[in-house]
C-alpha cells in the first residue's frame, strides 16, 4: 500500500474537547480516495422530480417509491409513526429483498406492537447494559491478536475481526460457542440476501430461524444467566406475555445483526483507517478521540447496498418542500442523508472533529437499531486496541486486491492482509 495515494485535507472545525489546546483545524480524508468504499446503487432512478416534488425510483421488486434524501426529511420519515412497515412485508410487496420475512421481526412491526417488544430489550441493549461486555471483547482480542502476531502472512480480518462479534454475541446471549459453526455460515447468506438463489436463501434463513426457535423452546441448551435464559424467565413481564414466536423474532435480530452487521461496519472501519495514515495516527496518539472518530466513520460507511427499508405513508405528511400523499411508498435514504451537504459541510470528508447533528446510520425513532450501543462499544474498543498494538499498521496488498462480500444488507472486505 502506498499511503501517499490518500490525500489529506485541512478542514476548519469547531474546537473539540478532545482536540489539543488551540487546535482550530483538523486533518480529514476524502471518502473519494478510499477505493471500493461505496456500494452499487440498489434501485433504478425514474425521475429527478415527480408530481410530489421528490425524486422517484424503482425498487428491485418493481414498485415505484418516493426517494427522500435530505437529512431533515429523512429524519421526519424515520421518526413519524404514520410511515408503516408491516404492509411492505407481504407476498409481492414493495421491497429491496427477494423474499418476505416473519411478520414478528422488529423491523416489520408498527406501533403499538413494536414498542411492546422493543421495551422488553431496551435495558439490556442500552449503553449501560452492554458496558459489561467490554471485558469479553478485551479477552477475545487478547487471544486473537496473539494469533495474528504468530502468523507468517497475517490477515487481520480472518484472524481477529471475523470472530470477534460472533464470540461476543454468543457469550452475551448464552449460546454455546460450539454452535457457531452450525448457524453462522447461514447467517452470512441471510444477511447478504442475494436474489441469485432464492431457494438457497430461504433454506439458510429457516435453518437460523429454527435454530433460534430450538433455543427458545429449550430443545437446545443455553447457558444459565445469558440473555436468552433471562428473557425466558422474564417473558411474563411484558403485557401481554411474549410468545415463543415473538422471542424468536427478537433474538433472531441479535443472532444476525450483532454478528454480521457489526462485523461489516468494523471491517470497513479498519479498511478505511489502514489507508488513511492521518486518521490512524490520530487514533494512535489520541485514543480518547476514538468515539468521535467512530461516529464519523459510521456516518460515511453504509452497512450494505441499502440504508433503510421502504415504508408506506398512512396519512399525508408535509416535508420541507414537498408533501407525501397518503398511501405513497417511501424510501427514506439514510445513506444520502448522512452526506447531505446542508447538514454536514463537505460531507465527503472524514473529519473526526466534526460537530453538528447526529448521523442516521442506526436509523432513528421507533426503528432505531437495538444493537447500536453494542456496535459502538465493540468497534471503539477494537480500534483503540489495534492502534495500541500496531501503531504502524497498514495493508500488505493493494486495495484492488482486497476481496469483498456485497449484498443487500451487508457489504464488507473479507480479507485484510496487513503488515506492521
Amino acid at each position: 500500500m502506498n499511503p501517499t495515494n490518500v490525500k489529506e485535507y485541512d478542514v476548519t472545525t469547531q474546537v473539540s474537547t478532545l482536540a489539543p489546546p488551540g487546535r482550530r483545524r483538523g486533518v480529514a480524508v476524502s471518502i473519494d480516495d478510499i477505493p471500493h468504499l461505496d456500494p452499487p446503487v440498489a434501485y433504478t432512478p425514474v425521475t429527478a422530480e415527480g408530481p410530489t416534488g421528490l425524486p422517484e425510483i424503482t425498487l428491485p421488486s418493481g414498485h415505484t417509491a418516493l426517494h427522500v434524501t435530505r437529512y431533515d426529511d429523512v429524519l421526519k420519515v424515520l421518526t413519524e409513526p404514520s410511515f408503516g412497515r408491516r404492509d411492505t412485508n407481504v407476498e409481492g410487496g414493495p421491497s429491496f429483498q427477494p423474499t418476505t420475512m416473519p411478520p414478528d421481526l422488529l423491523l416489520n412491526l408498527d406501533t403499538p406492537d413494536h414498542a411492546r417488544m422493543k421495551s422488553f430489550v431496551n435495558a439490556d441493549y442500552s449503553p449501560a447494559g452492554v458496558e459489561k461486555l467490554k471485558g469479553s471483547v478485551r479477552r477475545i482480542l487478547d487471544r486473537r491478536i496473539a494469533l495474528l502476531r504468530s502468523e507468517e502472512s497475517p490477515d487481520l480480518f480472518a484472524t481477529v475481526l471475523d470472530r470477534l462479534p460472533v464470540e461476543v454475541n454468543v457469550g452475551f446471549l448464552g449460546i454455546p460457542e460450539s454452535d457457531i459453526d452450525y448457524f453462522r455460515p447461514s447467517s452470512r447468506v441471510v444477511q447478504l440476501s442475494h436474489d441469485t438463489d432464492i431457494p438457497g436463501l430461504l433454506e439458510n434463513f429457516w435453518l437460523v430461524y429454527h435454530y433460534v426457535t430450538d433455543l427458545v423452546q429449550r430443545k437446545r441448551p443455553v447457558e444459565p444467566g445469558g440473555l436468552i435464559d433471562r428473557f425466558l424467565a422474564a417473558r411474563d413481564e411484558a403485557e401481554p406475555p411474549l410468545s415463543d414466536d415473538e422471542l424468536v423474532a427478537i433474538l433472531l435480530g441479535s443472532v444476525l445483526g450483532a454478528d454480521q452487521n457489526v462485523l461489516s461496519v468494523l471491517a470497513k472501519a479498519v479498511y478505511v483507517l489502514v489507508q488513511a495514515p492521518a486518521l490512524w495516527t490520530l487514533l494512535v496518539d489520541e485514543p480518547a478521540a476514538a468515539p468521535q472518530l467512530v461516529e464519523e466513520l459510521l456516518r460515511v460507511l453504509p452497512l450494505g447496498n441499502i440504508s433503510t427499508f421502504p415504508r408506506i405513508a398512512t396519512r399525508e405528511v408535509q416535508l420541507r418542500d414537498s408533501v407525501i400523499p397518503e398511501g405513497a411508498l417511501v424510501y427514506a435514504d439514510a445513506f444520502a442523508a448522512n452526506r447531505d451537504p446542508d447538514t454536514f459541510p463537505h460531507p465527503e470528508l472524514i473529519d473526526p472533529f466534526r460537530d453538528g447533528k447526529r448521523h442516521l446510520q442506526f436509523g432513528y425513532g421507533m426503528h432505531h437499531c437495538m444493537g447500536a450501543s453494542l456496535a459502538r462499544m465493540e468497534i471503539t474498543t477494537t480500534l483503540v486496541r489495534l492502534a495500541h498494538e500496531f501503531p504502524t499498521l497498514a495493508l500488505a496488498v493493494e486495495p484492488a486486491a482486497v476481496p469483498w462480500d456485497s449484498g443487500v444488507l451487508l457489504r464488507r472486505p473479507t480479507s485484510l492482509p496487513v503488515r506492521w
